[in-house]
């Protein structure tokens, strides 16, 4: 009988996993910079779209996000043990 191969589980890069999120169809969203402070001058518009998240378009940045954060949309609460 041969013997069970083991299988490493990847660190996940914790400041990727807070940055970005996957959508139900697999979509990679994106929170927009520029919300921390100096925001009284900005228009009441461009302060309601930096609320809105941005899909990643660049598949480029998609795969290195996905290498960063391997478990990202995976699990919803608890990973398998």
């Amino acid at each position: 009988m041969a013997k069970k191969q083991k299988k490493y589980k990847i660190k996940t890069y914790k400041a990727a996993a807070k940055r970005f999120r996957v959508t139900g169809s697999g979509k990679l969203l994106r929170s927009k910079g520029g919300k921390s402070h100096l925001r009284r001058r900005r228009s009441k518009r461009a302060k309601r779209q930096l609320a809105r998240m941005q899909t990643v378009e660049n598949s480029a940045e998609v795969k290195r996000v996905h290498r960063l954060a391997p478990y990202l949309g995976k699990y919803k609460q608890n990973p398998p043990a």
